[in-house]
């Protein structure tokens, strides 16, 4: 990423941070990602509980995983997976107020000593090779400018057999229409999200990078639910979020999340992306 990119997605985190507190975040949970609803769902905090779930059962966590959370956001997931598995979690973000939300998340959670975390790029960082068993990345490697990046990383940092897991946004297909990737775009740029990447192109650096048994899944049922909150959400509160940017109480950053939030909704219904869960092992032992 260049300098300016990073900058960006912290400005983002920086200046919404209000927002999701206030209209995301559940009592007990910090987490930065959409829901997954099934039929034993009842609520939002469920749906976001829930995704970790899903996530947990597909990479196959167990107890002694060292499992690194790449873009950890507020620490949502790695504490969850911290309170559920006798792991250790590392979480680690471009954001440094996340960081500080983090730790208190996981004092408050009694966790604290089974996660850290840290402000590192996920495509650069400084740990040893073949340091985890299990990386994991919950709506966060769609920041990545360069997907192929982040997966060189995440194979240098596993051990042999080691897994990666991810939840993702995904283009259904490149290029799309005129329309299609300007309605795209529309809900990418206010997410400071550079681009998205089509299943085939994940798979393709993926396997370039060395690693085996490739599968996705498409979970967009599941997750519509919690786009569908979002986007009404966002229209209820448009022509209030225009009167606070009319006096200076909201600045460009919050005003494009707010509208982004809304053209996620659109784009998704034209089929112009899908939500998947995309998971894959490092070869070994």
């Amino acid at each position: 990423m260049t300098p300016e990119y990073k900058r960006s997605i912290v400005s983002y985190y920086d200046a919404t941070r209000l927002d999701y507190r206030i209209l995301w975040f559940g009592k007990d949970n910090r987490s930065v990602h959409f829901g997954y609803y099934d039929n034993l769902t009842k609520s939002h905090e469920e749906a976001l509980h829930n995704m970790n779930r899903v996530m947990a059962r597909r990479a196959g966590v167990t107890d002694g995983d060292l499992i690194l959370d790449a873009g950890c956001g507020q620490g949502g997931s790695a504490v969850w997976l911290a309170e559920h598995f006798d792991v250790h979690v590392t979480g680690i973000t471009l954001v440094p107020h996340q960081v500080i939300k983090a730790n208190k998340h996981a004092r408050r959670r009694g966790t604290n000593g089974r996660v850290e975390f840290h402000v590192k790029d996920y495509a650069c960082t400084d740990f040893p090779d073949e340091s985890f068993t299990l990386v994991w990345a919950c709506e966060s490697l769609c920041h990545a400018f360069n997907k192929m990046d982040f997966y060189r990383e995440a194979y240098r940092l596993l051990k042999p057999g080691g897994r990666l897991i991810c939840a993702e946004y995904l283009r259904t297909e490149r290029p799309l229409s005129v329309n299609g990737e300007k309605l795209l775009h529309e809900w990418l740029n206010g997410w400071s999200i550079n681009d998205l990447d089509t299943i085939d192109e994940h798979k393709n650096n993926a396997e370039q990078c060395g690693f085996i048994e490739f599968s996705y899944e498409d979970i967009t049922q599941f997750t519509k639910p919690s786009l569908r909150h979002l986007h009404t959400m966002s229209r209820k509160l448009w022509k209030f979020g225009i009167f606070l940017r009319k006096f200076g109480l909201r600045n460009d950053v919050n005003h494009g999340n707010h509208y982004s939030s809304m053209k996620q909704y659109e784009a998704i219904t034209e089929n112009l992306w899908r939500y998947g869960l995309i998971s894959m092992r490092k070869g070994g032992i």
